[in-house]
């Protein structure tokens, strides 16, 4: 019996051994494996929980742009009325008045010539466009200055934002910092702005009025950033440093290409002017060799041909000389 306990004893001794150290092993091992897979497991959930957020976000902005971009284009009809243009003119005019006024234009012309003996169709000629032409591009030139002047101010007023944000003052505050001190047209429309937001106008609207007034492409970057910091948030103060770096560049680029085109302009301009030029210097001299081109059908229908090749000319030309950018 002897032999057999001993040998009892040290088989249980071996098993024991071999249990401490293979078996205390391996459930130190579990437990690191799972206190290193607990951390492993949280990465990984807050790394989805991220991933789920920015779909969200990117989702929002997509929604927020196209919503914008529908209001847009539901907003291009008031803007392409005779109202819309008188007010992206900053004029307080009515339209009943513009119209009185271009009526009474067109009448003077179409008088003038009936006077002076021209032929009807000619009169009839310069009363439309007295009626229509002139107002139209008298209006067009005040609007296109007002927005030259506006696009110029705009990435100041951006800057203006950006340092107020990161001083701590609310946008509002901002907004009405900029309606107090710019100048206009400038300080005009973000009046209406403020006073708006005043009046309980949501911003997404407010800023769609301000499209309205100034369609232009930086007005356009300027609603994008707030509608979409509105909804989606971010930082507010990086977004619009960004847009103003932006709008300087696309300033240095218009100037840019505007004196690089300069002599192409010049070119054209003088080739433009020179028929014109001609015609009354020979009207000066020699009137009676001239108003062949008046008198005679042959004549009127050489200088309606030269008319017309005159303005595709034209047309070609300021193809030729404008850039988009």
């Amino acid at each position: 019996m002897a032999p057999i306990m001993i040998a009892l004893l040290a088989f249980l001794s071996i098993g024991a051994m071999a249990w401490v150290f293979v078996g205390g092993d391996s459930d130190r091992a579990a437990k690191r494996a799972k206190e290193i897979g607990g951390p492993r497991k949280s990465a990984v959930r807050r790394d989805m929980t991220a991933e789920v957020a920015a779909q969200k976000r990117k989702q929002s902005n997509a929604d927020a742009l196209k919503d914008l971009n529908e209001k847009q284009k539901k907003s291009r009809k008031s803007m392409l009325s005779i109202k819309g243009k008188i007010a992206q003119a900053g004029l307080t005019v009515e339209v009943l008045h513009f119209w009185l006024a271009a009526g009474a234009l067109g009448a003077a012309g179409f008088g003038a010539c009936v006077y002076f003996g021209a032929p009807l169709y000619l009169a009839a000629l310069v009363g439309f466009v007295g009626f229509v032409g002139i107002p139209r591009w008298v209006l067009g030139f005040l609007i296109s200055s007002r927005q030259k002047k506006f696009a110029r101010q705009l990435a100041d007023a951006i800057d203006v934002i950006v340092r107020g944000v990161k001083s701590g003052l609310p946008l509002n505050q901002c907004l009405r910092i900029i309606a107090n001190e710019s100048p206009q047209p400038l300080a005009s429309e973000f009046v209406s702005v403020c006073d708006a937001q005043q009046m309980g106008v949501p911003l997404e609207q407010n800023l769609q009025k301000l499209y309205e007034r100034m369609p232009l492409a930086e007005v356009n970057f300027f609603n994008i950033v707030l509608i979409i910091q509105a909804k989606a948030g971010g930082n507010l103060s990086e977004a619009l440093g960004n847009l103003s770096t932006v709008l300087r560049s696309r300033r240095l680029l218009a100037e840019k290409i505007k004196a690089l085109s300069s002599e192409a302009k010049a070119s054209a301009g003088i080739i433009g002017s020179l028929p014109p030029a001609v015609m009354g210097l020979v009207y000066l001299t020699r009137p009676d060799y001239i108003m062949i081109l008046f008198t005679n059908d042959t004549g009127r229908i050489l200088l309606l041909g030269a008319v017309g090749m005159m303005g595709v000319g034209i047309m070609v030309m300021r193809k030729m000389i404008s850039f988009k950018y």
